[in-house]
């Protein structure tokens, strides 16, 4: 057989190297619609609601303190400059906040008059009440630091309703175990906030462990 001599170049010198073209901004997201479909973990939306109920929580507590009026009942309040708005005595209430007859009034959770006298709504006003300011602000921060990632990762509308039903959920555990004091406060709903952002972490692991930034 006859050897064949590889083909020779066009012209002397010349060597023709082939490139592939860089794909196109449309190619990578058509790409990246391929690989993810729908779901879009890094997608980020407007955060408003969780600020909202930051506030509404804010504003109740103020609510809160004015019909508390110690002044009226004790002479022993704390910071008894803020006239109305001042503390129940710290034996009574070391959390600086009104008293439990007052958290009774504006909706506090108390099992026996749920129970017999079919106070339900008791068991979603009490989300939205706080027992003083620490307890006020220990929540809040934990609300600002936890919802406003999840609100920009899932929107309003899931962030929302996923409140409404932890917190909730968390007024019919307090109703459980705690019978015969009364139960305030949004730690429920936070908790199912937490929860929510553990198991979206835990789902898409893989996902942010080969995020490139």
């Amino acid at each position: 057989m006859a050897k064949q001599d590889p083909p020779a170049p066009s012209s002397a010198g010349e060597l023709r190297i082939k490139v592939q073209p860089q794909p196109q901004p449309q190619q990578r997201r058509r790409r990246e619609d391929d690989v993810y479909g729908d779901f879009r973990p890094f997608k980020r939306w407007a955060s408003w609601l969780v600020p909202c109920f930051v506030a509404a929580n804010i504003m109740i507590f103020g609510v809160t303190m004015y019909v508390n009026n110690c002044p009226r009942n004790s002479d022993s309040c704390v910071a008894r400059f803020f006239g109305r708005f001042s503390f129940q005595p710290l034996k009574e209430n070391p959390l600086l906040g009104p008293s439990s007859d007052t958290l009774q009034k504006m909706g506090a959770l108390e099992v026996i008059k749920v129970v017999r006298r079919r106070q339900v709504w008791r068991l979603f006003t009490c989300i939205w009440l706080h027992a003083g300011v620490f307890h006020l602000l220990a929540n809040m921060l934990s609300l600002l630091f936890i919802g406003i990632r999840l609100e920009q990762e899932f929107g309003f509308v899931r962030i929302g309703l996923l409140y409404i039903m932890a917190g909730f959920g968390g007024s019919l555990l307090s109703a459980l175990f705690i019978q015969y004091s009364i139960s305030v406060g949004a730690s429920g709903a936070l908790f199912g906030l937490l929860g929510s952002m553990l198991s979206e972490l835990i789902t898409n692991w893989t996902i942010y462990a080969n995020k490139r930034y």
